[in-house]
């Protein structure tokens, strides 16, 4: 990696002047860094705003047959499922009510199930270069502006992290790009991540030589121009040099488990960033069974789902090792799902259904359960209306969510989820409502 492009590419993880990393290794937040009168003006962190999340996003423009297997799929015999035995039929249990789905689902811990939402919606398009505008909720959000650059934008500053902007890992296709205002993000690769920071002259390797540099600066001018309550601030945030140390070891630690560009690594890279601060989305991609028109007893699609929902578990694993599950809330979004009689396959596979698709929700702000379900409707079924308070499926389109609006009600019921007001999601975001039945007391 040349100079420049290591130099832009922490530039874009940690900010102008690196400010982000010298307030990793400081403890001081960045604001205090930037400008030291700001010490002890302004609460900081999420003090102001507890219930807000960092959000790790799994997209697909493939549209993948997750909504396939998932609980709310096998009520009814027609629709179709893979006959490999690691994708059998278990019982799982949601908020105390027992559901079926394919075994994998059934594999997660009970306790990350008891967080585990599964949201029912369309996406309205059988096109996979769609991706964008599912992520726009269909052009729902103001200015054509994506889910994840909207939710991203509002939690920054409660979560102060260095940039507004979402992350994406990769690799991942060109449609599967995230924009902010119409201009296109940069996708960073774990390896790179890795690359660029695990050295030992790296960054993460200098830690306690910028910690020290940067507290001596600081005090420095407290001791010319500070206040006693400003100098307080300062030591109540400040990390001590062990504290330092352990960062910087805990991080690399992680990093070197990095090998390769895999969703087990974008999953651990993500959560990287997370500690870092560097965003508070970050987008990666799990596959979960690709664009199969022909996939012979539906092998890929077993494969894949069985090695995503592990992808899942692990993360859950790593979660609570980093001390983050209570502070990270997981999404899945595909372009559109799959069709789901198995007289709409093409007898070796299944095809475009934008008509019914799951998005996977799992975090402390979310109850263990099913959103809405699925009705008959052309040959095949497609998510049904949903009753806002109680999340339940709705057949005939009475409920207060319509079919059309089920995929906003999704994008507002996660951003409500993560700490976004009502109010500001009522503003950005045309028609759906945020399903209460689907979040925590």
């Amino acid at each position: 990696m040349n100079l420049s492009r290591r130099k832009l590419l922490l530039e874009t993880l940690f900010g102008a002047g690196l400010l982000g990393l010298r307030s990793l290794a400081t403890g001081i937040p960045i604001a205090v860094l930037a400008n030291p009168r700001r010490a002890g003006a302004q609460t900081t962190g999420c003090a102001t705003n507890p219930a807000a999340q960092y959000i790790l996003l799994s997209s697909s423009a493939d549209g993948d047959p997750l909504n396939a297997n998932v609980p709310g799929m096998y009520l009814i015999p027609d629709i179709a499922h893979p006959p490999d035995v690691a994708m059998a039929p278990a019982q799982l249990t949601l908020s105390g009510q027992a559901w079926t789905a394919a075994t994998p689902w059934a594999q997660l811990p009970q306790a990350m199930l008891d967080r585990t939402c599964f949201f029912h919606h369309g996406t309205y398009t059988v096109v996979h270069p769609d991706m964008a505008n599912v992520m726009t909720l269909q052009g729902f959000i103001s200015h054509h502006e994506m889910l994840v650059s909207l939710l991203s934008t509002q939690l920054a500053g409660c979560l102060g992290t260095v940039q507004t902007e979402p992350l994406a890992l990769g690799p991942r296709s060109a449609s599967e790009g995230l924009t902010v205002g119409g201009r296109p993000q940069p996708i960073l690769s774990p390896s790179a991540l890795a690359f660029l920071l695990s050295s030992p002259t790296g960054p993460l390797g200098q830690i306690q030589q910028i910690r020290d540099a940067d507290l001596n600066r600081v005090n420095d001018w407290y001791r010319q121009n500070g206040n006693s309550a400003q100098r307080a601030f300062i030591d109540r945030y400040a990390l001590s040099q062990q504290q330092a140390r352990n960062v910087s070891e805990s991080l690399l630690s992680s990093l070197a488990a990095i090998k390769d560009n895999s969703s087990d690594s974008q999953v651990a890279a993500a959560l990287i960033l997370f500690r870092m601060n560097v965003s508070p989305v970050v987008s990666i991609h799990i596959p979960f069974g690709g664009d199969n028109h022909t996939d012979a007893a539906l092998a890929r699609e077993s494969r894949e789902t069985v090695a995503g929902v592990a992808s899942i578990g692990k993360l859950w694993t790593q979660l609570n090792a980093a001390g983050l599950q209570d502070r990270v809330t997981f999404a899945t979004i595909n372009v559109f799902g799959r069709t789901l009689s198995a007289a709409k396959g093409n007898g070796s596979g299944r095809t475009h259904h934008g008509d019914h698709h799951v998005a996977v929700l799992i975090g402390k702000p979310f109850k263990g359960g099913v959103v809405g379900g699925v009705e008959p409707a052309d040959g095949d079924y497609r998510a049904t209306s949903i009753d806002a308070a109680s999340g339940g499926a709705v057949a005939g389109g009475s409920g207060n969510v319509p079919f059309s609006e089920t995929l906003s009600a999704m994008g507002k019921s996660l951003g409500a989820a993560c700490g976004i007001s009502g109010a500001d999601l009522d503003l950005n975001i045309r028609g759906g409502k945020v399903v209460a039945g689907a979040l925590a007391a």
